[in-house]
Parts: structure tokens; C-alpha cells; sequence
């Protein structure tokens, strides 16, 4: 087991009798001064050890997430009663490192944990006999009182958007307004059939495990030792169909695909189980792994698995398919019980190795973090307090990793796990165990207490998988992963600044996001792991829902509140593809070489998408609402009037008239179509949004009609058609009004975030 610094208490009102003292142990006493010391030190401090699993499980003094409050507050209130022989409580002397505490000084003096500890241990001393009110209740069913949601309408365009990269049809808007929220479960279950949601679903996949950042080319994922004679089979490939002098830039085309294909196999292998609705375990415990027909030839297996592709020169078709135990150039094979190679889903797939690679010093516990942040959620990082005096404990312990508590503390966890990718000893992340043997001052292989039996020893890693999909962290995990994919944002962390004024508002934001996190999960695992039902339980969460506050001044709500919402920058592949949900056609810039400028990612230097626009990203929104402006509105009135997505009720002779009311109507419910489709917004023709828009458009029209000679026709590179096609006509300016009208558009929040 591993520790959350904090965590969800699933609380319960209890009655008066219950705290009554009945002379034979220890009650909860001093109930409001154990919900602070609770909040404050307990969860955050004591839990960390003092639970099942952690390492002081022994103990006498026992804490669990999984009790209630009042099993908590009697654990406290006997350590707080029990004095010692100079009469201070266990509780404190504890706390602070006395007793031979196997923690040591888990509180410093002075500290602002210290003083609430005593201030709990002086009330319970001083009324040792009844408690008068139970302890303090965190109530979460008010969390979202005073938040506006988004209309059904809105909520459509916004899952249509992220996941399907289309706006909703009209049928899917007609159910909602005739079923709402509940119509809004259909939608979702229809959008997650369609190509784009799996194409958003491996992006977001990948900002996670991040495999296609491994090192080298594409083909390096696999080991000259073990393909030595099939991983460059493109070199030999016969393309002798070809006139001779193409033959050679059409090698350098296959040896490419070959190399995507074999990045793109980690995601393909997510998309497969959630496309056939698998349980989603087999990230971890698939017996197989994916391959296209070009993979397949690098794997030496073409020929076994050529009939099950549809198209056996797509590049980019995958199926699943199992390898053999893998034989090295010196001929010695892989052990195995099957003669197969041992498949555990993504743990045992070459990219991920190689992505997450092993040295000499570190043996394998890099690896062994990621298995905990990626499969069960876990920073092993924060499992304890850096070591203070590392020299010190060098010194007094032969093995500090097996002997020092400070460093047992993480090292019990990580070795373990590290120790059951020995066979991938290898910097490069091939198959290859260590020629001396596994290190012997490490723990042993094995998962959270259990050890490898000897016989599983040749399947170590699918032997991990099938512990992990077990473990109930796992489907947390997982729900906080489809969290981020539909938030832009990782859950958050549980808040530890105890002296933030707004600590106790952070914590109940914190507990209102668990309740959810936790919900999913478990309906998930009820599901037998259908990733799909957490994207449903969070797209209809109110967390996802949520728009904004009645009351924006209260700033203890705004700490609870700050992190609902959906409110992020759209990543470059996101804005490309709502420009082509928007325009029906993509801009077609924002490729690998503007994508990092604009905040991506290439998954291996650069890890973590911008959250905020920098001044490049501020130049780049600007050049793309004049350029996407540009291409397009003049070509939407080049069309028919049935067939424009931009312009379909209005002609560019429609002219701001003051004697013509019927022209501003005209004006009006075009701009109101142009909120909807560009920004989702849904305003009235006499909105101030729809008169601000009206204004801007009026006054360039206006403005324009005072200067002589205006040229009568719009830009040269913004007319409708492709060379030699004339420039089109805009006697009125109105065309170029139009222009400037999407511009703004464009450049407004809601069409650059979500």
C-alpha cells in the first residue's frame, strides 16, 4: 500500500449516546478540537504511516481511511490520555520524535501543527468525562450552491467539441432540448464511437504516458540483439514496381511510416481496448500487443498475421497480435512456460521500456515511480520527507535502503517493483538481464508486501499487471487520468499549508473533487473497467458543468471553487481541429513546427502543455484569426445560401441603414449565428454581447464610406476562389466588415479556450 498525504473520509452523523464514556477505554473527546488536529496533523502527518499498509501498521495506534471520524478521534483521544512518566502526553512526545518514534520528529517544535496537537491533548485532559457534541461533519452537499452551469445546449457543443471534434448535429440538439441532461448520456455514448473521440483519446493518453518521446528512431524500440535481421526490413524491400529513380525517395517514405507506426503502437494498444469496450486492466494485463502490417514485418511476424489486416500495405492499421519469446543473435531464447513472449499491456510493450529506461545507479526505480504515477496514481516522490543528513545515514547503516527509516520508508515500496523489470536491464530499455544477477542490498521482487514466487519469475511483469488491476488505487488512477483529458488539468493535490487562511476552504474543494474521483472509480470497476463510464460520470458531473459564480466576491467560496470548471487554452491539435469543425476546413499551421511554439508537446523535452498564453502563443492567436478570417469569409458568401456555415441568412448588400429597420434585424441575427457557431455563445439579437459585435461591424462600414476612392473589391489574398479567380467584389465595404467581424471572433476566449 502507499500513502495519500490526504485523504476522502467517507463521514456519518452519529448519535449522543455513542460518545458516552463507559469506563473501560477512551471516547472522542473534545470533538471540534479533533476535527482541526484531524484536518491538520492527522491526515496529513500521522496517516502516513500509522494505517494498514504503511509502516508503523503494527502499532497500537491506528488510523484508517476507510473508518469513521469517531474511530479516528478515539485513536487520538487515547494516545492524548496516556501520559508518560514526566507527564507529558504519548500523542506530542511522539509526534516530536521521543519514545524511540520509528517516524522520528514528525512535527517540529514551534510549529503550527505542534500547537494545535496541544491544544487538542489540553482539552481532552481537561474534561476527560462526556463529550457534548459529536464531531465536526465536513459537509459537501452544498459545495455547489451559487454556481451556474452551463446550458444543455452549451454542455452538447462542449463534449461535441473536445471529444468528437464536430459541432452537434441538429438531431443531437433536438434531443437535448427535449430530454436535457438525460439526453446529454446518448450523445456521449455515440460520440464514443466515433474516429475523432479515439484520436482525442490517444492524444490525451500520450500527454500522460508520454511514449512516443523514447529516444532515437522510431526502430530503436527494438533490440538489434533480438531483430537484428527484421528491424530494418524497409532497406530490403523490394520496389522493384517503381520507375528506378523514385525508388529511393519511396524507401526513405516506408522507412518513415514504419517508424510512426511503431510510436503509435502504446496508443493504439489504449484505443483498442476502449474502441472494444475491454476491460481497461489490460493496459497492464493483455496478453498481446499491437501491430501493423509494417511493425509486423519489424517483429519477424509478418507473414504469421497478413491475413487479418484489412489492407496489408496500410501502415497504419493495427491489430493485436503475440510475439515469441525472444531469441538473441547468440541464440539463446527468452525463458518462457509458452514459448511466447510474456505480454502485460504496456509494461512489457519496447516503447515504454525504452522510454522509461534504467542505469547502473538507478536499477530500474525509475521505472518503478512511473508504474506508481501512471497505473496507481502515485507521486512516490512525496512518500517522505527528503533525508536531512544523508552522510550521516550512509555512516551508521551498512544497506541505508534496507535499514535506514527514512529511507525504508520509500525504498520498501519502490525496490520491489523495481526489482521486477530486472530482465529489462538495459539503458537503451531492451531485454537483457543483468550479467552479475540481480542486486542483492535491494528488496525483493514483489507488489505492496506480497513477494514474486519463484515460478512466476519469467512472467514478472504480467504477474505486476494482474496485482495492479486488483488494487482499488488502480481505478482512481484512471479516473483522475480521463479527468485531466476532459479538465486540461490534473486533480488536485491535497492542500498543505496549514496556515493559509483559506486552508479549510481548499480542503473541502479538495474532499468535493475526491467524492467525484471516487465515484467514477467505483462505477468503473462495477462496469469491469469500462473506461467510457468515467468519461460519462465526469462530462455530467457538475465540476465539468459548472460556468461560473452568482456570487464572484465571496473569497472563501472563490478558494472552494477555483478549481471547477472547465477552463484551459486549447491545446494546437485542438485548435486545428475546431477550425475545421468552425470552417469546414483546417488552418493548417499549427503543425510540429508551430505546435511547441504554441504550448504542445513532443513527449520527451518538452513534457507538459502551457497552461497560459506566452507572448509567442499571443502572436500566433492574432495571426491566425486574420489568416483563418481571411480564407474563409469571403468563400462562405461565394456559396449558396444553403450550403454556408458562416453567412446563411444574409447577402453582403445588406447595408447599416437608420431608415431601414429590417437591415439592422437582418445585421443582428447574423451576428447572433456567429456567436453560436464560432464562440457557443447563445445571445439575443439585443444583447449587449450581440451590440457590441453590431457596433464593430457598423463602424467599419461607416467609417469606410467617408474615405474616397476605397478600393471596391476585397484583398487580393482573401478572395473566394483559387488562381486565376478575380477579386470579389465588396462595393459597400461590407465584405471586409464581415472579415473584421470573424477576426474579433476569433480572437476571443471563448473560441481560443475551452
Amino acid at each position: 500500500m502507499t500513502c495519500r498525504i490526504l485523504v476522502l473520509i467517507l463521514l456519518q452523523a452519529f448519535s449522543h449516546a455513542v460518545f458516552a464514556d463507559d469506563g473501560k477505554k477512551p471516547v472522542c473527546f473534545a470533538a471540534n478540537a479533533f476535527h482541526d488536529s484531524w484536518i491538520k496533523v492527522g491526515e496529513r502527518i500521522c496517516m502516513k504511516c500509522h494505517r494498514e499498509g504503511g509502516e508503523a501498521e503494527e502499532s497500537d495506534f491506528r488510523l484508517n481511511d476507510r473508518m469513521s471520524i469517531l474511530q479516528n478521534c478515539k485513536s487520538f483521544t487515547a494516545m492524548a490520555l496516556h501520559l508518560e512518566q514526566d507527564g507529558r502526553s504519548r500523542l506530542v512526545a511522539k509526534a516530536t520524535g521521543g519514545l524511540d518514534h520509528g517516524g522520528g520528529e514528525v512535527i517540529k517544535a514551534g510549529s503550527t501543527e505542534l500547537r494545535i496537537l496541544e491544544e487538542f491533548v489540553r482539552r481532552v485532559q481537561e474534561n476527560p468525562s462526556r463529550l457534548s457534541s459529536p464531531p465536526t461533519v465536513d459537509d459537501l452537499a452544498g459545495f455547489f450552491d451559487g454556481v451556474i452551469m452551463l446550458t444543455d445546449q452549451r454542455l452538447l457543443r462542449r463534449i461535441t467539441l473536445s471529444l468528437a471534434a464536430r459541432l452537434p448535429t441538429d438531431d443531437e440538439r433536438k434531443m437535448i432540448a427535449s430530454q436535457g441532461l438525460k439526453g446529454i448520456e446518448s450523445v456521449l455514448a455515440s460520440v464514443m464511437k466515433e474516429d475523432a473521440f479515439y484520436q482525442r483519446l490517444q492524444e490525451g493518453f500520450n500527454d500522460i504516458f508520454l511514449t512516443r518521446g523514447y529516444n532515437g528512431n522510431g526502430d530503436d524500440a527494438l533490440s538489434y540483439n533480438h531483430f537484428e535481421k527484421t528491424r530494418h526490413w524497409y532497406q530490403k524491400f523490394s520496389l522493384d514496381h517503381l520507375p528506378e529513380k523514385e525508388r529511393q525517395k519511396a524507401r526513405y517514405k516506408l522507412a518513415d511510416q514504419y517508424r510512426e507506426a511503431l510510436r503509435r503502437e502504446p496508443m493504439e494498444l489504449v484505443r483498442y481496448i476502449v474502441q472494444n469496450e475491454r476491460p481497461f486492466s489490460e493496459i497492464l494485463t493483455a496478453d498481446y500487443t499491437m501491430v501493423s502490417p509494417y511493425t509486423a514485418r519489424g517483429y519477424g511476424i509478418f507473414d504469421e498475421v497478413q491475413n487479418q489486416f484489412d489492407d496489408p500495405d496500410d501502415p497504419y492499421e493495427f491489430i493485436p497480435a503475440r510475439l515469441h519469446a525472444l531469441v538473441h543473435r547468440n541464440g539463446k531464447v527468452q525463458p518462457t512456460a509458452d514459448g511466447f513472449y510474456p505480454h502485460a499491456g504496456l509494461l512489457s510493450m519496447f516503447q515504454y521500456l525504452r522510454r522509461y529506461p534504467t542505469t547502473e545507479t538507478n536499477r530500474n526505480r525509475l521505472r518503478a515511480r512511473m508504474y506508481y504515477q501512471h497505473f496507481l496514481g502515485v507521486d512516490i516522490m512525496n512518500l517522505a520527507p527528503r533525508v536531512s543528513d544523508a552522510a550521516a545515514i550512509d555512516a551508521k547503516y551498512e544497506t541505508p535502503t534496507m535499514q535506514a527509516a527514512e529511507c525504508v520508508v520509500c525504498h520498501r515500496t519502490i525496490d520491489p517493483i523495481a526489482a521486477l523489470f530486472q530482465d529489462y536491464y538495459n539503458e537503451d530499455g531492451h531485454y537483457g538481464p543483468r550479467k552479475d544477477g540481480w542486486f542483492t542490498d535491494m528488496f525483493a521482487a514483489g507488489s505492496e508486501g506480497i513477494d514474486l514466487a519463484e515460478e512466476d519469475r519469467w512472467r514478472a511483469l504480467p504477474w505486476l499487471g494482474e496485482q495492479t488491476s486488483k488494487d482499488p488505487r488502480f481505478a482512481i488512477a484512471m479516473a483522475e487520468h480521463v479527468y485531466y483529458l476532459l479538465m486540461g488539468r490534473t486533480v488536485l493535490a491535497a492542500p498543505d499549508d496549514i496556515d493559509d487562511p483559506h486552508f479549510a476552504a481548499r480542503r473541502k474543494a479538495f474532499l468535493a473533487q475526491r467524492e467525484l474521483i471516487d465515484n467514477a472509480a467505483k462505477q468503473f470497476a462495477a462496469s469491469s473497467y469500462n473506461l467510457k463510464v468515467i468519461f460519462q460520470v465526469i462530462a455530467t458531473s457538475k465540476f465539468y458543468r459548472a460556468d461560473g459564480l452568482s456570487n464572484p466576491d465571496d473569497v472563501d467560496r472563490l478558494a472552494e471553487l477555483d478549481d471547477i470548471g472547465v477552463v484551459r487554452m486549447l491545446s494546437p491539435e485542438q485548435v486545428e481541429r475546431k477550425i475545421v469543425a468552425v470552417f469546414g476546413k483546417p488552418w493548417g499551421r499549427l503543425d510540429d513546427s508551430y505546435a511547441i511554439l504554441y504550448g504542445g508537446i513532443d513527449s520527451k523535452e518538452v513534457t507538459e502543455r502551457l497552461a497560459d498564453p506566452s507572448g509567442a502563443i499571443g502572436a500566433l492567436q492574432r495571426i491566425l484569426a486574420n489568416d483563418v478570417a481571411c480564407k474563409n469569409v469571403a468563400a462562405d458568401f461565394a456559396l449558396p445560401a444553403e450550403q454556408r456555415l458562416l453567412f446563411p441568412n444574409i447577402e453582403i448588400d445588406v447595408v447599416p441603414d437608420d431608415d431601414d429597420p429590417e437591415s439592422e434585424r437582418k445585421i443582428r441575427e447574423a451576428i447572433v449565428h456567429l456567436h453560436w457557431h464560432i464562440l457557443g455563445r447563445e445571445d439575443d439579437a439585443d444583447s449587449a454581447e450581440v451590440a457590441q459585435t453590431y457596433e464593430l461591424f457598423t463602424g467599419i462600414v461607416q467609417e469606410a464610406a467617408t474615405i474616397k476612392s476605397v478600393e471596391p473589391r476585397e484583398s487580393y489574398f482573401c478572395k473566394s476562389g483559387d488562381e486565376p479567380s478575380p477579386r470579389d467584389p465588396d462595393p459597400h465595404y461590407t465584405l471586409r466588415a464581415w472579415r473584421s467581424v470573424v477576426t474579433y471572433l476569433l480572437r476571443r476566449r471563448e473560441f481560443l479556450y475551452e
